[in-house]
């Protein structure tokens, strides 16, 4: 009776080691396996995480742009749009600084051919005066010599150079020069302006300078006037008021 309580003991034994060993088996083939998948889904749950914190982070930065730039907001369609016009615009841009460029151009090489002019005029003004004072003239008759005969003759060479359409004395002490200011291409329209010189009687002294046909181009010549009045500066004055003319007379068109 004994025996077989043993027999039975030890195959239930038996079994149960041999159970055991198995289990033992299967734990050490599925520990890798358990392990690796335990690696993955923690891979996977921080990977969740920062896309978590991404998305929050996405709509935060999309909520401040929201509020930054509300309705309305510049659309795909729109900014084309607007960068077309702004090309466009540049181009514009460009093609006025073109011709600001050409039109300064111009002036410069009038203003050089003045310079020249200038320098031609005092060179014949100096000729005039020393033949005036050559002259013999009778004390009494002093005024058959005419205040602008003197500039006449100086204006011969300017008459054709600078636009001088007219020049006649009003009175005594009075010249009345009328000039036509040309555009700058052809096909503009002209404009006429009149400057009449007032010397002091019986002398060569610029007293005052009066002007026409400034007022419709916009023109203010008072500190012209008074700088070459102050020292007598009679081509000075002319020049300077026909330069600031033909300047506002081109800005114009």
């Amino acid at each position: 009776m004994s025996n077989l309580f043993n027999a039975a003991k030890k195959e239930r034994l038996k079994v149960a080691k041999s159970s055991l060993a198995e289990t033992q088996r299967d734990i050490r083939t599925l520990a890798p396996l358990v392990e690796s998948d335990y690696k993955k889904v923690k891979e996977a749950a921080a990977e969740a995480t920062v896309l978590a914190q991404q998305i929050l982070d996405a709509r935060l930065a999309l909520t401040r742009l929201r509020k930054t730039h509300p309705y309305p907001r510049l659309t795909v369609p729109l900014a084309d749009r607007k960068l077309i016009d702004q090309v466009e615009e540049m181009q514009a841009l460009n093609d006025e600084l073109e011709s600001v460029n050409a039109q300064v151009q111009s002036v410069k090489e009038q203003v050089k051919r003045g310079v020249l002019d200038v320098e031609a005029l005092r060179a014949e003004r100096a000729e005039v005066e020393k033949a005036v004072k050559m002259a013999r003239v009778e004390e009494d008759d002093s005024r058959l010599v005419p205040l602008y005969s003197w500039y006449a003759a100086s204006t011969r060479l300017h008459r054709s150079m600078a636009g001088l359409q007219d020049l006649h004395t009003v009175s005594e002490n009075e010249l009345r020069l009328v000039y036509d200011i040309e555009p700058l291409m052809s096909g503009e329209p002209h404009h006429q302006v009149i400057i009449n010189l007032i010397f002091a009687p019986d002398t060569r002294r610029l007293a005052a300078v009066q002007t026409k046909g400034l007022e419709e181009l916009g023109v203010d010549v008072g500190d012209l006037i008074d700088a070459h009045v102050q020292v007598n500066d009679v081509h000075g004055v002319v020049a300077a008021i026909l330069a600031r003319a033909r300047l506002r007379h081109m800005l114009e068109l």
